[in-house]
């Protein structure tokens, strides 16, 4: 198989995994791939994912990446936060929530990390469109739940005041409705008393 003919079929695919080779070529021979990494066409990123060498490797691709090599997953956590300008830094590791066993990976693009959910958690996210690929990202109401479901240390006024969360974007994003609503489906009395603490702190508790 040419290179050129591998690549024309799957440059939108962004990050491909072997099974996608094989499902689109089943007689497909995989010491290409060790050829093509020699002659630096393709990078394996993880396990049996791969991309090529010239792809724009910028956010998007990481969050695209994200959820292709670990899912079902959508990017949540710390990440989101950053993505939706919450909180004021970057962040170099991309947190995903996932069905699967908490995990990471260290990858030459950084790390990707993973933390599970119970399967009825798993809502809540948008489709980002990406040149013709999307990717899932929490809503921001979604993440907000998922950050404080997991981080169980976040108890006081202070512990939320030290996140620096930007309030300005937190009143233009957030629908105070649907966060009650998906607050709801967690069935959760500890999380129900640490978002009422959050509310308390950034003015949003009903009067």
């Amino acid at each position: 198989m040419r290179f050129l003919d591998f690549k024309g079929h799957f440059a939108a695919f962004r990050v491909f995994s072997v099974q996608d080779i094989l499902k689109w070529d089943p007689a497909f021979d995989t010491r290409r791939l060790v050829e093509w990494q020699r002659k630096n066409y393709v990078k394996r990123l993880v396990n049996r994912w791969y991309l090529f060498t010239d792809s724009q490797l910028d956010e998007n691709f990481l969050y695209l990446a994200a959820n292709r090599i670990y899912s079902p997953s959508y990017v949540s956590f710390e990440s989101a936060l950053a993505y939706y300008r919450l909180i004021p830094e970057g962040v170099y590791t991309i947190t995903s929530a996932t069905t699967l066993k908490t995990h990471q990976f260290t990858t030459f693009l950084g790390t990707f990390s993973y933390r599970r959910l119970k399967p009825e958690l798993m809502f809540g996210y948008r489709l980002v469109e990406v040149v013709g690929q999307r990717f899932k990202i929490a809503e921001p109401e979604k993440l907000l739940l998922d950050y404080m479901y997991l981080n169980t240390q976040l108890q006081s006024v202070g512990d939320f005041e030290s996140l620096r969360i930007n309030q300005a974007e937190l009143r233009a994003l957030l629908n105070e409705s649907k966060l009650m609503e998906y607050l709801a489906l967690f069935e959760n009395k500890a999380l129900e008393k640490r978002v009422n603490t959050f509310r308390n702190t950034f003015q949003y508790a009903e009067r």
